[in-house]
This record gives C-alpha cells, sequence and structure tokens, in this order.
C-alpha cells in the first residue's frame, strides 16, 4: 500500500528534559482541527492516520548531539488521547503500563540510553535507541481522538537538560461507521 503524497504532511512536538530530575513528563499536541470522529447523514468520520514517528534526542542547550558524557536513560513515547497536556520532568502522572504493547493508545514508543548509562556501554560507545513499538506505512495508526502526547519517563536522571522531539509523517482519512467504531472502542480512556 502507497499513500498519495498530496495528502501527506507533517505534524510535530517536543518536550524537554531536565537533568538530574526524576519522573515523567510530557508535552501535548492538539489534533482537533484533523479529526471528526462522528460520522453526520453521508458525510464519513476522518481520522488522523499516522504512517511514521520520527524521535529525535538532543541536548538542550545549542541543539547538538547527546554528549558522549551523558549517563541517563529514558523510556518515550505517543500516546492518543491521553490528554494530560504539557508537563515538566516530574510533574506527569502516568501509568506504569503506559509503553506496554498492550497499551491500545500506544502510538509508537522507544527507549534511550545515554553513552556512558550502564546499557550502553554494555553494548557499544554511543547513544542507544531501542524502537520498540511504531506504525507502519502498510499498517498506519488511526487516530480518532483529539490529541496525542509525547510523553517520557526517566529511568537513570540525565548528566544534562535534553530534548525530545517528534516528527508525525500523517494524513487525514475518511472512515466508515465500522471502523470508526471499532476505533473509538480501543482509543477509549
Amino acid at each position: 500500500m502507497t499513500y498519495d503524497l498530496k495528502n501527506v504532511f507533517y505534524l510535530d512536538t517536543s518536550a524537554t528534559i531536565t537533568n538530574s530530575t526524576a519522573g515523567a513528563g510530557s508535552s501535548q499536541l492538539d489534533l482537533s482541527a484533523y479529526i471528526d470522529p462522528i460520522a453526520r447523514g453521508r458525510t464519513k468520520g476522518t481520522g488522523l492516520a499516522i504512517y511514521k514517528a520520527h524521535f529525535v534526542t538532543g541536548q538542550a542547550a545549542g541543539a547538538e548531539p547527546i554528549d558522549d558524557a551523558e549517563a541517563g536513560s529514558f523510556r518515550a513515547g505517543l500516546v492518543a488521547g491521553l490528554g494530560v497536556g504539557d508537563n515538566a520532568t516530574g510533574a506527569a502522572g502516568v501509568s506504569a503500563t503506559i509503553f506496554n504493547a498492550t497499551n491500545n493508545l500506544l502510538v509508537a514508543s522507544y527507549d534511550f540510553y545515554g553513552p556512558k548509562s550502564m546499557i550502553a556501554n554494555a553494548n557499544t560507545p554511543c547513544s542507544m535507541y531501542n524502537d520498540m513499538i511504531k506504525p507502519s506505512e502498510k499498517v498506519p495508526y488511526v487516530i480518532v481522538r483529539d490529541n496525542v502526547c509525547l510523553v517520557y519517563d526517566v529511568g537513570d536522571n540525565m548528566t544534562a537538560d535534553a530534548v525530545i522531539s517528534v516528527r508525525l509523517e500523517c494524513a487525514q482519512i475518511t472512515l466508515d461507521q465500522a471502523t470508526l467504531n471499532q476505533l473509538l472502542r480501543t482509543q477509549t480512556v
């Protein structure tokens, strides 16, 4: 399956992870302009198909790559319809199961290990990314809720402030009533 390039566009958001701070944080992206989960008469409902999610992690100062002395680690992901807003590191209360593959609201996620973290040092001299969940061109994740949140949870405190950002390759799509109902059932918070 290929998608029509004239219908594909990008959305993005970012969050800053504060150094020496434990806990979770988030950044919310409003999708209400792209989604209408109510079919009216002959008009079908619309959703936002996410084909790819591209994550980038860098230093907050100077927008440079992560420093080779970084010892922190975190797990990050996009969660449809979470609606927790923008929260600084340590201020977001998230479920322990938010990044589990069994979470139907999880669009994409990854783990990050700094170059000096124990995990990274055991495997490679550079930062490590471990993609866990990701949508695909053939089977996109279709969001029918009015927001998606970039959420992170710090495992080992970061040595320096870091910025995580995500760019979404997406398209607004029409949905038949059966598909729309199924998506609404699975994306109920």
